[in-house]
């Protein structure tokens, strides 16, 4: 008698996505986890609040949202739109989005932020990563399956 078993091999794929719904959904998805970042960082004790030039500045949460969107909408539409001549500007993109977006926490964490904001603005800076190699691949991914 034999038996044979077979062994299941589960891997983690992304699905598909078409361009209007990976910058769309990749928008609404920083912009939802950057929001919730900043109801901890609240909580916690942040004020949002950063002096620039003698000038008092608050930056939540309507500059949490303007921030999470028009970067990364722009960004990411720039690099759906040049895929339809070259593919391989998307894992580019991947990579170039998600440095400067590290990189970005440097300006976060130079201003007179308190603890707690400089802390949540930090990982919002964070969040994006996984958004933008999420939608990138996402459309690679459709791509390539055609």
């Amino acid at each position: 008698m034999t038996t044979t078993t077979a062994s299941a091999t589960r891997s983690l794929t992304l699905p598909a996505l078409n361009r209007p719904v990976a910058v769309l959904g990749g928008v609404v998805a920083a912009v939802v986890a950057n929001l919730i970042v900043w109801g901890i960082g609240a909580a916690a004790g942040g004020s949002f609040i950063t002096t620039d030039g003698g000038k008092v500045m608050d930056v939540a949460p309507g500059g949490v949202i303007f921030m999470s969107t028009v970067p990364l909408l722009i960004g990411l539409t720039v690099a759906v739109l040049v895929s339809y001549l070259w593919t391989g500007v998307l894992r580019v993109a991947a990579v170039v989005g998600s440095l400067l977006s590290i990189a970005t926490i440097a300006m976060t964490v130079d201003a007179d932020f308190d603890t707690a904001s400089t802390i949540a603005l930090s990982v919002m800076h964070v969040v994006l990563v996984p958004v933008i190699v999420v939608a990138l691949e996402g459309v690679r991914r459709s791509i390539t399956t055609r």
